[in-house]
């Protein structure tokens, strides 16, 4: 093995700062090691962290074993303590050129201390990394990173810090180099994307950064934006969702809960009714627009009338692409502290939200035949529509180009053009 090898776990975001850090490791020249880049949402992600290392370890014996990641940060000591690794970075040391430079020694192993890990909450920016996209179609544009908020549940600003934003100047940039570069479709992507430009001079919100997008960049054909917290949409980015064409009609919901009183338990900043006025209005100004969401199933003290409640947001929200996560304590957060559900009790509800989803989702596809998308394709056969549904092709397509196609019917969880 010359080149390093990657694995990634978890969002978009860790992909994204996985094609950084081949960037920074190729500039140092780092060779034969293998990196695996964490998540730590829930303790199964953690989990199947320590499994993928164990793997890779059996496939690449002799490597140098490199961990970092969400769940590194919050756990350097149980990486640390596993046998096949080496060396245990923090997310913010990851990101940094002289991390890598200190990674490739001839060797690596017991070079300096085994766990490289600092205080995330002490960082205070967060850098534009330039990167060219993932494969030919889409790029990833990271725009903000940590998040200001605790959410009962949730270990990720521990892992990721307090939230900080890329200066719009920047964001700009690296979007028209992508463009020049062909890309087609540029995403938005953050820890709490919606929180962005508080701590920039002037305070100002994310509608703001997607109109300067779309009007500095007019050759961008599709912009897109990743999960939000609905709560936090300012005026500027609904009147861009209203205006213009060229962001696209589909937004994941940080939504969580159906239920008030699970919310408030989660320490949400929102109530059901507010999701459903969001989405309301959202469609009202946007009638195409789709909606994904993450939904806890099994949070503590949920009654079935709770669950009932968050089951019934799927329909009140016209929800399509549901994220369903099983509940499971993270150490250290508050909700590990609460009376917990049972495991098989846990795991039924999250299996009948996801059937929810699934005749969502459904419902959708059945309502696109015969309608014409303009679909951007990622292979030879598969591409996806402005509202991020896949399609199948019958023939082959030119792929990281956008082709008009007249939806003839679907699968289970595509349509078919």
């Amino acid at each position: 093995m010359n080149t390093p090898v990657f694995a990634t776990l978890g969002c978009r975001l860790n992909a994204y700062e996985t094609e950084a850090m081949k960037e920074l490791a190729e500039g140092a020249g780092l060779s034969n090691a293998v990196i695996v880049n964490t998540c730590a949402v829930t303790a199964e992600a953690v989990r199947k962290a320590k499994q993928e290392i164990r793997r890779l370890s059996r496939e690449n014996p002799g490597a140098p074993i490199i961990v970092t990641g969400c769940a590194a940060q919050t756990e350097p000591e149980t990486f640390a303590a596993m046998a096949e690794v080496t060396r245990v970075i923090g997310n913010h040391e990851k990101m940094q050129a002289e991390t890598w430079s200190g990674l490739a020694v001839p060797d690596l192993i017991g070079s300096t201390e085994k766990v490289q890990v600092d205080d995330i909450m002490s960082v205070r920016e967060t850098a534009g990394h330039l990167i060219d996209g993932f494969g030919r179609h889409r790029a990833y544009v990271q725009v903000q990173n940590g998040c200001d908020h605790r959410c009962t549940f949730c270990i990720i600003p521990y892992g990721r810090g307090n939230s900080r934003s890329v200066p719009a100047g920047v964001v700009v940039e690296q979007i028209k180099r992508l463009v020049d570069k062909g890309f087609l479709e540029v995403v938005l992507t953050g820890v709490d994307l919606t929180s962005w430009g508080a701590d920039l001079p002037g305070g100002p919100r994310l509608g703001d950064l997607v109109m300067r997008i779309l009007r500095l960049v007019p050759d961008l054909p599709r912009l897109r934006i990743s999960s939000i917290d609905s709560i936090e949409a300012d005026d500027n980015l609904m009147l861009a969702i209203a205006t213009e064409p060229r962001l696209m009609p589909h937004l994941h919901l940080s939504l969580q809960a159906g239920d008030d009183m699970i919310l408030k338990r989660m320490k949400r900043r929102h109530l059901r009714d507010d999701a459903i006025a969001f989405c309301q209005e959202a469609r009202r100004l946007r009638p195409d627009i789709v909606f994904g969401a993450d939904i806890i199933a099994g949070f503590p003290t949920e009654t079935e009338a709770m669950f009932e409640n968050s089951i019934r947001l799927i329909a009140d929200c016209d929800l399509t692409f549901l994220h369903v996560f099983p509940f499971s304590p993270r150490k250290g957060t508050p909700a590990a502290r609460m009376p917990q559900l049972k495991g098989p009790e846990i795991k039924s509800r999250a299996a009948l939200l996801r059937a929810e989803g699934e005749a969502a989702l459904v419902r959708h596809l059945a309502a696109q035949t015969g309608v014409t998308h303009q679909v951007l394709m990622e292979s030879a056969r598969m591409g996806r529509t402005a509202q991020f549904t896949e399609v199948d092709f019958a023939t082959d397509q030119p792929e990281g180009q956008i082709v008009t196609a007249r939806i003839t019917g679907r699968s289970e969880t595509r349509l078919t053009a």
